[in-house]
Parts: structure tokens; sequence; C-alpha cells
């Protein structure tokens, strides 16, 4: 199987390097700026600058006002695959199609040179493959995880924001939705406080953090295995204290765990559940002469989880039918983790990338995905190396585990918020992206793409899985 991986990863990067346009034509270059969201996903930090970014509309050139939106669909579809047998939370064997809306619109304001405010709204809708049921590294990152919730438009951030210059030297600042500074302290301290992603300023990396221009996947654009505090939607409320040096930064963030898993309510008392993230970022290259960066994470979740071992005991004891990890009463247990985040040029236009990740898997996977541990590579490619100077492409492979206790529990008939398929012949979920950004005209923008995943939900007796896709992105 490893093998098999590896040609398809192989084949994959050949495709994303070398079939390019031959005759490539220039593009126009009006302004807008380049941000992304969505189940989470974060403003892409490969984003070139607001005034060089193609948009359909103007936007407001007055620097203490930001103002902009985007437009993101993703139609994906797949043939039937095979499969032994079926769960309640397996994916659809037969061929299906889903296509997933989101809609947002980002404001904000700066009160003066170290105070600003930023909102923003969004709408989200469509339809996911089997109700976002049956993978791990899920193929869309933008599909709605509970199709019951309301789809009007909802605040997913709402922040302030405020910055202490601890010198006095300035650098320039790349203005986007997330800070509207034109010029930041060399070495500062930022607070954040209020609603927002965890993910929009932890686990990020400029090849492989943003469903609008890059990749898809849940485990590609994300670390699997970084269960961050979120609600459904991938929001939650917290503060945020980031401090920035010359060629070092270390943050901080304290936030609000769901009530359940994959539940929409936060428990609005922290003393009884909270989240603890942790991320020092060193931007200096592994290769000589080249730049790079590195980040490293720690997380400790406090919440209403339940335990593996515990679940799976109740069944042998005779005490339920099926193990039920969600069969126990109010409780805080903790789960914590580490990963890993390395993105490195290989030359102008070419980021290698690469993340690792771990938790300890005892307790119930409950606020992103059901991975425990994962391992990703990847190469993202500009498309000015053929003169498409807004064009992009890329490709990843990704191979994700889960401990002993929760591959017990699956393979006994239990079921996660994702995963289920009333039985487990495990292995490791792997997975292969490749895509391709066109920009067509001012502000839109085409992306075919592919993933194929290996073992969905770990289980050797279902798949693989194809999934091609077609993404279209608009930017106002």
């Amino acid at each position: 199987m490893w093998v098999k991986e590896k040609y398809c990863f192989v084949l994959a990067l050949l495709l994303a390097l070398l079939v390019v346009p031959a005759h490539a034509q220039s593009v126009e270059q009006n302004a807008a700026p380049n941000a992304a969201e969505g189940g989470g996903a974060a403003v892409d930090a490969s984003a070139a600058a607001d005034d060089e970014m193609p948009s359909m509309l103007p936007h407001i050139k007055n620097t203490r006002y930001w103002l902009t939106g985007q437009a993101n669909f993703i139609s994906q579809a797949h043939p039937e695959f095979p499969a032994e047998y079926s769960g309640p939370h397996s994916m659809d064997a037969h061929y299906e199609k889903g296509t997933s809306r989101l809609l947002t619109l980002y404001t904000g304001a700066r009160a003066n040179d170290s105070v600003e405010f930023l909102a923003n709204v969004e709408e989200a809708g469509g339809a996911a493959l089997s109700s976002g049921f049956g993978m791990a590294g899920f193929t869309n990152l933008d599909i709605v995880r509970n199709p019951s919730l309301s789809q009007e438009p909802y605040l997913a951030r709402g922040m302030v924001h405020a910055v202490i210059a601890l010198s006095d030297d300035r650098v320039e600042n790349q203005r986007n939705p997330f800070s509207l500074f034109e010029r930041l302290p060399r070495r500062r301290l930022e607070i954040r406080f209020g609603k927002f992603s965890t993910v929009d300023f932890f686990d990020q990396n400029s090849a492989g953090s943003d469903t609008h221009f890059q990749f898809a996947n849940w485990t590609v654009d994300n670390n699997g295995a970084y269960d961050y505090a979120a609600d459904t939607r991938g929001y939650s409320v917290g503060a945020l204290a980031d401090y920035e040096d010359r060629n070092w930064g270390f943050r901080f963030a304290e936030m609000l765990m769901p009530k359940v898993a994959n539940g929409i309510d936060l428990v609005w008392k922290p003393w009884q559940a909270h989240a603890e993230n942790y991320e020092f970022e060193l931007r200096r290259g592994l290769v000589p002469h080249k730049t790079g960066t590195v980040r490293l994470l720690a997380y400790v979740n406090s919440a209403n989880m339940g335990i593996y071992r515990e679940a799976v005991s109740q069944y042998v004891d005779g005490q339920v039918t099926t193990p039920d990890i969600t069969n126990h009463p109010w409780h805080i247990t903790r789960k914590y983790g580490f990963g890993a985040n390395v993105e490195q040029q290989l030359a102008s236009g070419v980021t290698a990338f690469a993340r690792f990740g771990w938790n300890n898997g005892k307790t119930e996977s409950f606020a992103y995905t059901e991975v425990d541990q994962t391992v990703e590579v990847g190469v993202g490619v500009m498309g000015a190396r053929w003169h498409r100077k807004y064009d992009r492409a890329g490709v990843a492979f990704v191979t994700n585990g889960i401990a002993r206790d929760h591959q017990r529990y699956l393979a006994l008939g239990g079921v996660g918020f994702l995963l289920g398929d009333g039985g487990l012949n495990y292995g490791r979920e792997n997975i292969v992206e490749t895509y391709y950004t066109a920009h067509l005209w001012r502000g839109v923008y085409v992306a075919p793409g592919f993933q194929r995943v290996s073992d969905p939900g770990y289980n050797r007796a279902r798949g693989p899985v194809d999934v091609p896709s077609l993404r279209v992105h608009v930017e106002f």
C-alpha cells in the first residue's frame, strides 16, 4: 500500500510541476486582498499585498478601513468504490456529488495606530459528500459539518486587535483582513480578544493553509492531530497574545471549548472547559541562503470528553449494546498534543512544506477531526514561474492514524462524530491531493483538483475513494 501511495504522490508531483500552460497569457493587475477562511481555514499566508491582487470591485483606499468579500464554491464527486460493509457514519459507497458554498464579508476599522476592530460575516451552505461522514481527512474543508444548522448569515469573527510597541523601529506590514496597519513595530506584543478561529493564528503555512486558493482536504490545510478549540463552524471565543521579534515569535491563546463533540454551543465557564495553545515560530530556513519557517505547537484541551477505554469496558461488561463514547456523566478530561510545521523555499516561487502531529488519543476526538497521529509533505508553486502571476499549483501527501483505544472502539461498532463503519479492519488513512488554481478574469479563479483517499476512516475493508473537484473563487 505504501508503494502505491508513493507512486501516486510522485505522479501527482510531476503533474503539478510540469503540466503548465505553454503559452501563458498575461493577467490583469487590479487591487484586491487575498484572504480566505472556511471551517477554520485562515487568511492565505502567501497572499500578495492588497494593491497587487485582482478584484471584481474597487476597494476602499482609506487605510483606516477595510471592506472586501469572497465567494467560494467547491463541487466534488466520487464514483462507486469497493466496500465490504457500511455503518452509520460511513461514506456512501455509491456515486454521489455535492457542492459547498461559503460567502464572506470582511470589515475592519482602525481606532488609532495601535487599536483596531475587525468583524467577518459568513453564510455557508450547500451539500457535503455523505454529509461529511466517513473520512478523518475529509475532502472539503468548507462543508457545514452539521447539515441541520441554520444557513442564515452569522458572525464568524469579531475581535479587538491591539499592538503594544516594544521597539522604536518599524517594519512594513502587508495589510489583510486580520491586520489593517501599514507599519508595525519590529518588536511588539499583539493582543487579540473576541471570536475567531484558533487556526487563524496557529499552524499557519504559506503553501498549505488556504482552501480558497490551495488545498481543500481537512488534514492537508490543517494539522489533523491538532484538535483545536472550535464550534461546529470552526470558531471559538478567547484571547491571544503574540510576541514578535526580528526572526522569531511566540504566541499563546486561551479558548473556550464546545459542550459536546462537534457542537455549536460553547461552555461559558472557562474555569471548567478551556483550551491552552502554544506556538513558537522561528523564521529561518533549513536550506542555506533560502527562506523558511519552523513552527512548534503544543496544546491542552479540558472538556466534557469521553474516554475510549471506558466506553469499550462498558460494552465488554454488558452495560451497553454498542460502545458509546458519550455515555458518561458530565466530567472534565484532558487531551494534549504536539505538532511541527515546516516550510522551506526551494527556488523562487517554489515552497516545500511538512507537518507532523500527535495527541494522546485516549480521550474523545472532540472539536476538529478524528486523527491522533499525522504526517504530511507537499509542495506549492506560484504561477509567476510560467508567466501566470496569480496562478498556483500544489501537491501533498498525508498519512493519518489513530491510537489503539480509538481503533478498538471503532472496531467494536462505536461511532465518533465523523467515523463509524460498524467495524474496523485498521489501516492508516493515506491521502494524495493535487490542484491547479487559474486566474481567469479580474477576481475570478477556477481550480480543478483531485484527491485519492486510501483506507477511508482507517478501514481496509473500504476504498480507495477517488474525488475529483472543481473550485470557483471570486474576490470582491
